[in-house]
């Protein structure tokens, strides 16, 4: 596995009328410590359309300085960013070639630009001579090696103030107060890549201005689908590399896109889309596996934690471990996987082909106000449907189920909502934040159904191995009151959900 530190820097214009002040009298700067000039050389690949630089990627072969070798970096907020190391080799470490995997498909990246930079580096410590921020002040020139402009080379020098491993973000604010007293101002380039590829790039002739505002219905809804292709896109690596919350993510993005091309049937053939909606579910089943069995074990584990211990009898804290981890074993294998499969790329291949060249119905022709309300209200009676069916039914099995058909249904209405809301505005928010309250008490009642099944399999197994069963019983009765308590809270939030004046309020 690549090292990773999270890069926390900031980036500053600089020329010989504003070189770089005296750094000592930055608040909390004990001592400024001059490191000395190094030299690097290094080489930054793409693919000839520069899709990495387009996602805001940087993958770069870099000889020279402390940490030379191979380097990926993935954007986290402004400012900062993830940065993966491997040791230099001649070619694209694997592990780098996974990540990257989604954005590249099938095509080898190649050098795009190569950075010959001289680094004279200061750093700035606080009186006990703890690093506060590494501050680099960089000679480069810039040669484009590939693509329109081949050859072009720029120059420029910068300041670069990266923050130290654990270091307070505010002390960078510090810095910067310093510098601009001094003349200096922030770089209108995110990276040095960035600015190497605008000023390598050839010169042309401005163009019209397209429009960014989506018009008729199908712009809307093609803005939407493109979103949750980039998301599932974007999220790859971060699954890949096992970041909190990413499989999550990943699985919402497939569903809300699959239940997009079913609300918007009207605007999006479906005999395109359909077989594009079974492969994004099988996606989310795969994806599903884990994520299910990590908010079970949350449940549980809080569960079991939340026992005064002369309720928690027996061994259940390891009996719940252990069972946990069984369950959960080769399911992130598994899950890379499925990514590195065929299959999923062949998906990621079908949905760029598919927002590239839409399969338009004439419906997406028209002006939202009217398509898009039709189509969220379809869903909402569908829902409508549904909660009828559950809320007729005495409480138990048949009533379980019939809860969560209606769950699904709920998380349609919602995304359709959440679709239409750039469109519709405010109507279409407040619909979408009350079926939400709808979905959420199905879902915590789905969620107790599934646990109270588990508590019942760990108290057999308790059971079989000699233990008490008396601290799973308990937790099947918590389960069992959480569940009527939803129940009898749902009539309540379902009747704002279907207000009339809710759903009025769409079609205006």
């Amino acid at each position: 596995m690549a090292d990773t530190k999270r890069e926390i820097e900031r980036k500053y214009e600089t020329t010989d009328a504003t070189r770089l002040p005296d750094l000592s009298r930055v608040a909390g700067v004990g001592q400024v410590v001059e490191r000395g000039v190094t030299e690097l050389d290094a080489v930054y690949y793409d693919t000839a359309d520069l899709r990495l630089a387009s996602h805001s990627l940087t993958l770069r072969r870099r000889t020279g300085g402390a940490d030379e070798g191979w380097h990926l970096k993935f954007p986290v907020a402004t400012g900062i960013r993830d940065e993966l190391h491997e040791p230099l080799a001649d070619t694209l470490p694997p592990s780098f070639a996974a990540l990257l995997r989604s954005r590249l498909r099938h095509t080898e990246p190649a050098p795009v630009v190569r950075l010959l930079s001289s680094r004279d580096v200061q750093h700035l410590n606080d009186p006990d001579g703890t690093l506060l921020a590494e501050v680099s002040v960089d000679t480069v020139l810039a040669e484009r090696l590939a693509g329109e402009g081949t050859g072009t080379t720029a120059t420029w020098t910068e300041i670069e103030v990266e923050l130290a491993d654990d270091g307070d973000p505010a002390f960078l604010d510090a810095v910067e107060k310093r510098l601009r007293k001094a003349g200096v101002r922030p770089s209108e380039s995110p990276s040095k890549l960035a600015r190497a590829l605008a000023e390598t790039a050839p010169v042309r002739k401005e163009k019209e201005p397209k429009a960014d505002d989506p018009q008729t219905t199908g712009d809307h809804v093609l803005t939407y689908v493109r979103k949750q292709i980039r998301t599932i896109v974007d999220l790859d690596p971060a699954v890949r590399r096992d970041l909190p919350d990413s499989v999550h993510k990943m699985r919402v993005a497939t569903r809300r896109l699959r239940s997009a091309f079913k609300t918007y049937r009207r605007i999006l053939d479906r005999e395109t889309t359909d077989p594009v909606g079974a492969e994004l579910k099988w996606l989310a089943g795969e994806l599903g596996v884990d994520r299910d069995q990590e908010v079970l074990d949350e449940r549980l584990t809080t569960r079991v934690d939340a026992l005064p211990t002369t309720l928690a009898l027996g061994p259940a804290g390891s009996r719940l471990t252990v069972w946990s981890a069984a369950r959960r074993t080769g399911s992130r294998r598994r899950i890379t996987d499925v990514l590195d499969g065929n299959r999923y790329l062949a998906l990621l291949d079908t949905l760029d082909a598919l927002a590239a060249d839409p399969p338009l119905r004439p419906a997406a022709s028209r002006a939202p106000g009217k398509e898009l309300p039709r189509a969220v209200l379809k869903d909402y009676k569908k829902l409508a449907r549904r909660m009828d069916h559950a809320l007729e039914h005495p409480p138990g099995p048949e009533r379980d189920a019939a809860m969560h058909e209606a769950r699904k249904a709920a998380k349609r209405a919602r995304y359709a909502g959440d679709a239409a809301r750039p469109a519709l505005g405010k109507p279409a928010k407040r619909f979408a934040k009350r079926v939400k309250a709808v979905q959420t008490v199905l879902g915590d009642h789905q969620d107790s159904v599934v646990a109270r099944d588990a508590l019942r399999t760990l108290a057999i197994e308790a059971h079989a191995a000699g233990e008490t069963t008396f601290t799973w019983g308990l937790l099947y009765g918590h389960e069992e009151a959480a569940a009527d308590a939803r129940e009898r809270e749902l009539p309540e939030v379902w009747a704002r959900a279907s207000d009339p004046v809710l759903r009025a309020d769409l079609k205006h």
